[in-house]
């Protein structure tokens, strides 16, 4: 199900929201947002849970806005000032926007301190939070579209569309430096996860004694290529015996029947070998 976080509840948070909603133990999501941020949250309930593996890289959009002049922490709002200037003043429009520009396509980025990546085996952000240095190994990622919705004064609102493992804040981060007077994320709304947009979520209010507007566990890897099967091979996959799928390309392939998502199989040496199966054997 498709959920409009607000800002201030974790993602956990509605996580434990849908579970009490549902009466359902197995609910998880796919693709954290932070507490200061909103939009889109892909809820996952019962069986459904174990597909989030397969809607991990999904491209995500968002629009927000960033202030200059202010460096926090955590690189968002949510963080402490460690710095401020009032060299945001000088900034031009066409600057920033030559900034925005440089910071698209195929790009390094570093990742925010305060962030769940692992270093040394633990997560960056809990290593901070003791006041330990952390250093984190700059990745290459994908910014589609970081395009400058409204300039004014110290306030620079955006739009953006990024590839998985993108960091919205380290973006605001590095346009701060790129144009010398240091910046934070001041406020994030995310629009859309591959093909699901925010005007088909529900909000969190909505959920309380209303039946959850649940979706086909099929939309969920809608993006993965599908086969349906015979009655025969439904059979087989049901009690996780492969396939031959001599004609399939590597990786997931989505396993239907009248209808239905039944399972998912990595295709591996000419077999659909079953990975995730929804339907008791």
């Amino acid at each position: 199900m498709l959920v409009d976080k607000p800002s201030g509840p974790s993602s956990h948070d509605v996580v434990d929201a849908v579970r009490r909603a549902a009466g359902v133990r197995r609910v998880g999501h796919a693709g954290t947002l932070d507490p200061f941020a909103s939009g889109l949250l892909l809820v996952l309930v019962g069986r459904t849970t174990r597909l989030s593996q397969y809607m991990v890289g999904l491209g995500k959009s968002y629009t927000g806005r960033i202030r200059l002049g202010v460096q926090t922490d955590t690189d968002d709002a949510s963080g402490l000032v460690t710095a401020a200037t009032e060299a945001w003043r000088t900034v031009e429009t066409a600057e920033i926007e030559r900034v925005m520009a440089s910071l698209t396509g195929r790009i390094v980025q570093r990742p925010p301190t305060y962030s769940a990546k692992k270093t040394g085996g633990e997560r960056a952000y809990r290593l901070a939070r003791r006041g330990r240095a952390v250093v984190l190994d700059a990745t290459e990622v994908d910014v589609g579209v970081f395009h400058l919705v409204r300039h004014e004064e110290s306030a620079v609102e955006f739009h953006a569309e990024v590839g998985s493992g993108t960091y919205i804040r380290a973006l605001a981060r590095d346009l701060g430096a790129g144009l010398g007077c240091g910046a934070h994320l001041e406020a994030l709304r995310r629009t859309r996860v591959g093909t699901f947009g925010i005007e088909d979520a529900v909000s969190l209010e909505a959920l309380d004694g209303r039946a959850l507007p649940l979706r086909s566990a099929g939309e969920a890897v809608h993006h993965l290529p599908r086969r349906d099967m015979t009655r025969e091979e439904f059979q087989l996959v049901r009690h996780g015996r492969p396939l031959l799928g001599a004609d399939q390309d590597e990786g997931p392939v989505a396993l239907g029947y009248d209808g239905d998502l039944i399972a998912v199989a990595e295709s591996v040496d000419g077999l659909l070998k079953p990975r995730v199966v929804l339907v008791h054997g």
